[in-house]
């Protein structure tokens, strides 16, 4: 009788208490979250790190949970993938192979740039291999003159991926389709693989071309290839990250390259940036990067 009733007092309690749903907290309808993370590399010592740890998703294993709370998940990836890469140490030729190139997908990657110095370290072959295994996994690419457009929540996301670092002689050609395709989206966002490797500002050129990208039609403008974090400004009110640093690498040999910064930015419905949040990224396992404040 007395376990009936304090069961019965339990359970009345019980009801007095709200309710919490354990369905996470979502943005409102109207607002898109993107994030934005740097240089990724899956070969050489990471691809390494991942076989000797029989874990094709680790580089990943750490910072997935951030990416994937996004919309969108936009990146700069820095190597072929070829179905018999080859285990490599040294060098800067990187391949990665299709099991480790999924820890794309599972950490909620959407967009990649294909645009930088090791792209075609395959050939055009090993280009054209790539495109066509990440289209196959689910993840769209930019950098070969093309637009990608992911809308999201009544808004027009554009993706533009540019490399400079063996020749600027396509810049007009490339301010051009920024300006033609401005005029397809809401929000374009350019990633571009420029400046001087291991150095803390912008050079002459980022900033000039930076300027020009802006005025041609650019509203977010990320910034790769340096290897370290590089200074941010605002041009005509649109953020300019110059270098997000190191994202997933295997350059372990000073604290810059460790280091990595992930910026997460969210929309409202007219595609204006309503706000800005930034994350200190740091390499203390070899390929791994985590949150670090």
């Amino acid at each position: 009788m007395m376990e009936k009733l304090i069961s019965s007092l339990l359970a009345f309690f019980l009801a007095l208490v709200p309710s919490v749903s354990q369905k996470p907290i979502n943005l409102p309808d109207n607002e898109v979250e993107i994030i934005f993370a740097g240089d990724t590399m899956l070969g050489r010592s990471v691809m390494g790190a991942s076989l000797d740890n029989n874990d094709s998703l680790y580089p990943f294993r750490k910072i997935s949970n951030l990416l994937e709370s996004a919309d969108i998940t936009f990146l700069n990836l820095e190597n072929p993938i070829v179905k018999n890469c080859q285990r490599h140490v040294g060098g800067f030729k990187f391949c990665t192979t299709y099991e480790i190139a999924n820890g794309l997908n599972f950490a909620g990657v959407d967009v990649v740039t294909l645009a930088n110095n090791h792209s075609e370290n395959y050939g055009k072959e090993g280009l054209e291999e790539t495109k066509k295994y990440l289209k196959k996994i689910g993840v769209k690419s930019v950098g070969y003159n093309n637009l990608e457009i992911i809308e999201k929540n009544g808004v027009k996301f554009g993706f533009l991926g540019f490399n400079y670092t063996f020749s600027n002689q396509s810049l007009e050609k490339d301010l051009k389709l920024i300006s033609d395709s401005n005029e397809q989206v809401q929000v374009l966002i350019v990633s571009v693989h420029w400046g001087e490797e291991y150095k803390e500002t912008a050079n002459n050129f980022q900033k000039v071309t930076a300027k020009k990208m802006v005025e041609s039609g650019a509203d977010v403008l990320m910034g790769h290839h340096p290897h370290w974090v590089q200074n941010y400004e605002e041009i005509n009110s649109k953020p300019v990250y110059y270098s997000l640093g190191n994202f997933i690498f295997d350059q372990m040999w000073s604290e810059e390259t460790k280091k990595g910064l992930v910026v997460k930015m969210i929309f409202d419905k007219d595609g204006n940036i309503i706000k800005k949040e930034e994350f200190k990224t740091y390499t203390k396992n070899i390929g791994q990067p985590e949150i670090w404040q």
